[in-house]
Parts: C-alpha cells; structure tokens; sequence
C-alpha cells in the first residue's frame, strides 16, 4: 500500500482546479475504472469525454462563468457530470436535497438565482411550482439519461455541438452551494472553490490512505458534504473508482458492496446502527471493504468482529469547513471522540488549526468544556447573498462551530453538546427554527417548539412541543401532516406534544430548557411511529 504523499505524486501537478486535477488522474488512469452505477462502468477516459460535452451543452444554454444550476435527484451519475461540466465553465453547481418540499425548493432555486435545474424526473412538475413566477424562469433538464428524451441530460450530451469551450476556471472560482439549516430558519448557501474540493479530497486520501486500486461506494446524497467532499473528490485525488448507489439501502447494502468490489465506504452514525441491527441473512462475507468512515462507537464492535472490517474511522466537519479531524489511520483510536486534528498529505501543506473556547473567546484548559473554533484552509468562501451571516459565522481567522467540545491531554476532541439550536437527524444538521416557522403558520396553532430527543439510532429525533390556539381542535396526527406536506421527510418530527402553554424566558423566548425537563412534557409525548 502506498502511503498518501506518494499517491498523490503519481499523477502530474495540476493547478487545483477539478478538471486539471481530472487531466492529471487521466493521464496514467485513462481506462481505468472512474464510475461505476448499476453495474455499468465508466473509464477516466469516457467520463472526461462525456462531461466536456455536458459542458458544451450546457455553454449552448447559455451557462457561463459564475453562473449556477441546481441538481435535483437521488444520487445519479448526471451529478457527477453536471458537477465536472459546470466546474470546466468556472460555473456552480447547486445540489438540493430531492425529499424538499415546495416551501423548500422554491426557496433554494430563487434563493441561488439559478439559471437552470436538472431534476429527476418524478421532480419535475414540483420544481415547476416552486419556480413558477419568477422573473426570469430557469430552463429544467431531467436528470434521467434517457437519449430518447429530449429534455433529458444525456439527450443533450448526444447534441451538444463543437463549439469550443472557455479558457479553464480558476482555482478560486466558486464551484458549488451547498445548502444547509442554520439557527435562523432559513438555510444557508455555503459556498466552496474548486481548490477546496480538491484540496479535501487530498485529505480524505490521508485520512484513509485511500488507493489507485480503491472503489468507494456512494451511498450518501449528493447534496451532502460527505458525498462530494469526501467520497467524490477523494476518488479524484487517488485516481482511484467511485460506485453510485442511487440510495442507502439496508436490505442491499452488502450485496451493493460484495458485488461491485467496494474497498471504501463513507456513512453517518444512523446507517451504522441500521446496518448492525439487521438480519445477518443480509450479510455478505465476500464484501471488499477494509475502510469505513462513519462508524461511531456503539456500532463499532459489530463492524470489526461480526462484519470484518478492521479500520473504521470516525471524525468531525461541517458544511462550512468539511474533513477537520479524524482518529488516525494507525491508531490509537479513543471510542467514542471526534479524533485528532486531520492532515494533508504533504506535510509541507499547512492544515487545520482547532481552539477550545469560552464564551469570552479565551482558550480552555485540557479536559475543559468550550466552543470549537477552527481555522483551515478549505474554509467557505461565505454564505451566498448572505454577509451578515458570513460575518457572524467568524472571529477573525477562526470559524465558531456551534459545538461544545472537550479535548484531552492526547489532542483527542470530544462532542459534548450542540450551542446552536440545530437538530441532527439522518446525518442532516435541521434548524428548529425553520420547524417552528412552519408549524406556527398552522390555524390552530398558538406556538411551537422543536427540540431534540434521543434516537434509538444515535443522533436525534424530533419532539414538536405545540400549544394549540383556545378552542382550536388539534391532534397529534395533525401536527404530522402539516409538516408532511411541507418539508422533507427528514424533518417531519417523531414526537408530538400537545400542552396548553409554552413557558418563557424574561426575554420573551421560548424556555427550551424548561421544557427538554418538564415531566408533564414528556408524559403527554405521542410516539407518532409507534
């Protein structure tokens, strides 16, 4: 196995660009394995020729420099593309989350001013409503590579013309928005450059010493920083192969894996705890994989002893600074921590920097609690249109995570709490105040809380605390459906709670506190799954 510098120094220089540091994985890799869905695989070559004719279809649309297009779909190859095309036109790729409702999708499309959309086509008459209005409508693409459609992405790949492309992008020019919840109700786009997303994947290959001959399986959305900071462009730093699951599957998850030679995986907690509770019937003792990242410590023995696979890794990141620490490749691994801070490759390359805080901004000793500051350099470049925002996110140099953090004499961090009002459900950070802006626009509906309860998975459930209007008629079941119909299904809550009043702080706000310890609170809690 090659350490990750000599990895990295298999293939040419590039200039940190996606489609120069594609060129130089394509020069010794050309017909090696790059993409593999439903069995059907791709070379470094095919895949390089077929996104710079996206590219020149989407230049015939009218994409430019700076320019953005949303990706609506469960994971497809056409994510992939869009991804590299739009990159090679210095243009951005917006991924939205394809379980949104229209509230959500019309904000994300209107918010991003996106030129275009290409969506699954089962999203089309959605995208259609939440675009419906605006000013300068965005053409839509379906996502489906069906030649014989003519809105279809590959149609328009099949059409594309000779035309030359623009001179390369640069480095610093923006290449995706990824939209995420913050404490405000509304989410945020966090803008990255291309230089970040392939400076990430440089670290992901250090991080698990990822291979030339590695295939890492996809089974996280693309609209998730995982899947394009960690999986995609660690496959593009290591020249090695990715494997697109359109979606997690429990059912299938082995046979996914034993049956396209998966080496490599990235999860969140939640699917590990899935994965060790189901039947072993499932279970296929042929699988590949000799890494997983994302396996927290109450799945982990189950991983090693049941499943056999030995390196499981577990770490922290955000949108915002994606990949900052992680247990290291050969131990010693502490069960249970957030690891220690990540590396690049080269270690001439300066990497994260990591602070413990109080709430003055004075670093805390070992083994106190604070707030986890973090310099790095595959920092956002801001959230889009959003200054105040972008301002409020920084101390300087160091971005404030939100996160109450311990770090030990060893430099392990550990997660104590969440500052920030943010629930994290299915690997999605949720703003309960986006939750409580929807359920108070309900008729019958005095207030409302979102809070955060415990899941039997690991990471949270949601317990919508509601106090109905006097004389307003309101059931449990109620409060579900209306969330049902406008947000995605990730942030429909779990537990209900209806109660007469809501208590408050002398500030006039919600008494979160007070309620999370209120027996009266949980005593009236319905288990809407149960």
């Amino acid at each position: 196995m090659k350490n990750p510098l000599d990895v990295l120094n298999c293939y040419p220089p590039h200039d940190g660009t996606l489609h120069a540091a594609f060129r130089s994985r394509c020069a010794t890799r050309s017909g090696q394995p790059f993409l593999i869905q439903d069995g059907v695989p791709w070379t470094w070559q095919e895949f390089g020729d077929r996104y710079e004719r996206l590219a020149r279809a989407l230049a015939g649309r009218g994409i430019g420099h700076g320019m953005r297009v949303a990706v609506a779909g469960r994971n497809d190859k056409g994510h992939v593309l869009a991804l590299f095309a739009l990159a090679r036109l210095g243009a951005i790729m917006v991924p939205v989350n394809p379980e949104f409702g229209e509230r959500e999708m019309a904000y994300a499309l209107r918010h991003a001013d996106v030129q275009g959309v290409i969506a699954e086509s089962r999203l089309l008459e959605l995208v259609g409503r939440a675009v419906a209005g605006s000013d300068a409508p965005p053409w839509v693409m379906t996502l489906d590579a069906r030649a014989d459609d003519p809105a279809s992405l590959a149609a328009a790949m099949d059409g594309a013309g000779d035309q030359p492309l623009p001179a390369p992008a640069a480095p610093s020019d923006t290449c995706v928005i990824i939209y995420t919840s913050g404490t405000t109700g509304f989410p945020k786009g966090v803008m990255h450059s291309q230089s970040n997303l392939v400076a990430a994947g440089e670290a992901n290959v250090a991080r698990l010493h990822l291979q030339p001959e590695d295939r890492v399986m996809i089974v996280l959305p693309f609209f998730h920083i995982n899947a394009l900071f960690y999986s995609v462009s660690g496959v593009l730093a290591a020249g090695a192969c990715m494997i697109v699951v359109p979606r997690f599957s429990a059912s299938t998850f082995w046979q996914t894996a034993a049956d396209n030679g998966a080496t490599v995986v990235n999860i969140i907690e939640a699917v590990g705890t899935i994965l060790a509770a189901r039947d072993r019937s499932e279970y296929r003792p042929d699988h590949r994989l000799r890494a997983v990242y994302g396996v927290r410590k109450k799945a982990a023995p189950v991983f090693r002893d049941e499943f056999g696979v030995q390196r499981l890794f577990s770490g922290f990141g955000m949108t915002e600074i994606p990949g900052v620490t992680c247990n290291p490749y050969d131990g010693p691994d502490k069960p249970g921590s957030m690891g220690v801070v990540g590396v690049h490759p080269d270690p001439a390359r300066p990497w994260a920097r990591c602070r413990v805080v109080d709430d003055e901004g004075r670093d805390v000793g070992v083994g106190e609690v604070g707030e986890l500051w973090v310099a790095t350099p595959i920092v956002m470049q801001g959230y889009f249109r959003d200054p105040e925002q972008t301002r409020q996110a920084f101390e300087g140099e160091w971005l404030k995570t939100g996160d109450l953090v311990r770090r030990d004499a060893d430099g392990f961090f550990f997660h104590v709490s969440r500052k920030k009002d943010i629930i994290r459900r299915r690997g999605e950070n949720i703003a309960a105040a986006e939750l409580e802006m929807v359920m108070n626009e309900h008729p019958a509906v005095y207030e409302a809380a979102a809070l955060a309860v415990p899941s039997e998975l690991g990471e949270d459930e949601i317990l919508m605390v509601v106090a109905p209007r006097d004389g307003a008629a309101l059931a449990e079941a109620d409060v579900a459906a209306w969330c049902r119909e406008r947000l995605a299904a990730s942030k429909v809550p779990r537990y209900v709670a209806l109660v007469p009043s809501l208590p408050h702080t002398p500030t006039h706000k919600i008494a979160k506190n007070v309620l999370r310890d209120d027996p009266a609170v949980k005593a009236r809690m319905v288990d809407l799954q149960a």
